[in-house]
């Protein structure tokens, strides 16, 4: 039986983390959306700069987010 000739260290019931990863990066691409358009919208009415950075980087994280979002799509 294959399960006598194993190698390694990885225990027999080892589960991969491709759920708990789209999961979370789901749950990044809805925040780092949201967070985005608040700090947008931060940025309009107080006309500081530093909300557009915040906007800049929750962004990023959006778009990241959704970027592997895909490759596990692709994955798949």
């Amino acid at each position: 039986m294959w399960l006598r000739n194993r190698q390694g260290t990885e225990p027999v019931t080892a589960r991969s983390p491709v759920r708990v990863r789209r999961i979370l990066s789901a749950v990044a691409l809805v925040l780092g959306v949201a967070a985005a358009v608040f700090f947008v919208v931060l940025a309009a009415r107080t006309g500081e700069e530093v909300w557009r950075w915040e906007a800049a980087i929750a962004a990023a994280v959006a778009i990241v987010a959704a970027v592997d979002l895909l490759v596990l799509r692709h994955r798949r």
